[in-house]
């Protein structure tokens, strides 16, 4: 198995060291040519969402990968990359890859200060999650065959559609590696 993990800013290296723990092959996505390397999945940090969709743009990475996505392609982002992923943001149609039915809230709980940890229960991964919230958004609402996968304090912060896993949290920061190995089996 090879994972590509979408390395223009954000937590990337921090997955890679997850990913290679649990024996997976990474490479990370920089330009073009590196997508056009052979992948089985795709993850997408958490980092700056704003910066991160105009990079993609500007380096002729947003189209290719939008298609592979919406071909099948597995995909996992955590919180930026749930902004990326997502159809809608705040209510506003959403001018990133927008593969996903789900409307996030930015910032949902707060500036940095905002930022905390938590364990929660996660569908089809376990009852303990640890779950680090940086500057996190949260999903408003999920459409179609979107499934919550976890919630917190009544607002989403997992969710999966078909080949789509999306997390508020940041599970690359814990040491627990079972939302990981979630993603791992939906390839």
């Amino acid at each position: 198995m090879r994972i590509a993990v979408l390395a223009l800013q954000g937590a990337f290296a921090e997955h890679e060291q997850m990913l290679q723990r649990l024996g997976v092959e990474t490479f990370q996505i920089r330009q073009l040519a590196d997508w056009e390397q052979p992948k089985d999945g795709l993850i997408i940090p958490g980092g700056e969402s704003t910066v991160q969709a105009k990079l993609l743009s500007d380096l002729h990475l947003l189209e290719p990968i939008r298609n592979a996505i919406s071909d099948g392609l597995p995909v996992f982002g955590t919180c930026a990359g749930l902004i990326l992923l997502s159809k809608q943001i705040e209510g506003e149609p959403a001018t990133r890859l927008a593969t996903m039915d789900t409307e996030v809230l930015r910032n949902a709980y707060g500036r940095q200060l905002g930022s905390f940890y938590t364990v929660a229960p996660m569908k089809g991964v376990g009852e303990d999650i640890p779950m680090t919230f940086i500057r996190a958004p949260y999903i408003r609402k999920v459409k179609g065959d979107t499934e919550i996968l976890a919630e917190v304090d009544g607002h989403i912060v997992a969710a999966r559609q078909g080949k789509q896993l999306v997390t508020s949290f940041h599970p690359e920061l814990n040491d627990d590696t079972r939302v990981h190995e979630y993603f791992l089996s939906m390839i």
